[in-house]
């Protein structure tokens, strides 16, 4: 009597236990990933419908003041234990000045962000009467916390985001192998893999099965460019790889380092003239951005934001503190395609390079995403639970 060979286990044999195995190891970090990715793609237009009252000014008149002296009245009206580091500038007359002040504590040995954090405010303020029109603790902010959830688990970036990219990585690896499984051999397959087909009579292991392979198949490749950005923040090699793709050079970009002459010269003079350059040589960008340099030599940086929402265009600026002397520029157009690509990696990652409609493609394969560990699990589930059927009693002979 020969004996029965085993079936030798095929690729695909491999490939499912990969798929299985990372899916049920990572399968909370890719729903909890999905969940508060889709709670935060929206959030710059519910925050300002909720802060409509503070962003836009009661009443537009004919002048402002000058940044200087409404970054000083803002100053004072905070106290003196709130800090201001920068402020920015909104060229629609209807908007508010946005002041920003930020202090991290680099000494705590906490590993929980809000440990980290001393304290973060953003102050709106009208710049035609110098009125302070909101403070608002964004340490605290729910859109704030749920970024930091995604960002890095709310713990420390240097422990949270290895975890969050890794996690991230694992996910990527399953969307490759999850689209070998799928990947159909024949006429026939293709034509059941592309669509639903269910009936009335359709079982709900069969429902959840498509689900999760016709869903999955249709944003995978969306997904997987948001998994991409979200690696470019987690791991600096990631980053690398991008840039030197983009760029086509292993030669990072220079880094232009300046500095102020020291002088008796009015500060606030100087402020106000780098403000006054900056909005004549942008005067079709939407906003800028500008601090003051805490050191004596420091400059005045300014980033210009061209497009509203957007901050995949932006020019950088460099003014001596105590003359206004512009002592460097540098425009978007001057990048080269590498240093674009990681410009662009926050749009990208919530999809605001396409605006609205970008926005609602990645909270639709975000919603998706979330869905794929779910599903992915009551598959597992339901084929280890399968119904015995009953077999019929031997007879004894």
């Amino acid at each position: 009597m020969s004996k029965k060979k085993g079936k030798k286990k095929g690729f695909k044999h491999w490939i499912g236990k990969m798929h299985l195995w990372l899916g049920l190891t990572s399968g909370l970090m890719v729903l909890f990933l999905a969940v508060t990715g889709c709670i935060y793609v929206f959030s710059q237009e519910i925050v300002e419908w909720q802060r409509s009252d503070e962003i836009y000014v009661p009443e537009v008149k004919e002048n402002r003041l000058p940044v200087s002296a409404l970054w000083k009245q803002t100053q004072k009206a905070i106290g003196d234990s709130i800090q201001i580091n920068d402020v920015h500038v909104y060229k629609n007359p209807e908007k508010s000045l946005e002041f920003h002040c930020f202090k991290a504590s680099p000494e705590s040995e906490s590993i929980w962000y809000f440990n980290t954090v001393e304290y973060y405010y953003k102050v709106y303020t009208d710049p035609y009467t110098g009125k302070v029109l909101g403070i608002y603790n964004e340490k605290m902010d729910f859109f704030n916390i749920v970024k930091m959830l995604h960002w890095s688990l709310l713990l420390k970036t240097e422990i949270g985001q290895p975890i969050v990219g890794w996690g991230t990585f694992i996910f990527v690896i399953m969307l490759i192998t999850g689209i070998i499984l799928w990947w159909p051999k024949n006429k026939a397959a293709r034509k059941q893999r592309f669509k639903f087909q269910w009936k009335d009579s359709t079982q709900w292991r069969r429902k959840n099965y498509d689900l999760h392979n016709i869903l999955g198949f249709y944003i995978s490749v969306i997904v997987i460019i948001i998994a991409f950005t979200g690696m470019v923040w987690a791991f600096t090699w990631f980053q690398a790889i991008v840039y030197v793709a983009g760029s086509q050079s292993i030669t990072p970009p220079e880094v232009v380092k300046k500095e102020s002459v020291i002088s008796n010269n009015d500060k606030d003079i100087a402020f106000d003239k780098a403000c006054a350059y900056t909005e004549k040589q942008y005067s079709d960008a939407d906003a800028y951005s500008i601090g003051k340099p805490v050191e004596d030599k420091g400059v005045i940086d300014v980033y210009v934001q061209q497009y509203p929402g957007k901050y995949y265009v932006y020019h950088q600026l460099m003014f001596d503190q105590y003359t206004g002397e512009l002592l460097h520029k540098r425009n978007h157009s001057e990048k080269n395609f590498g240093e674009k690509l990681i410009t662009a990696n926050y749009d990208i990652h919530v999809g605001a390079i396409l605006g609205i409609p970008g926005k609602i493609i990645v909270f639709i394969a975000s919603f998706i995403a979330g869905m794929l560990p779910v599903t992915g699990f009551l598959i597992w589930w339901g084929r280890r639970n399968k119904k015995v059927g009953k077999t019929k009693p031997t007879v004894s002979k």
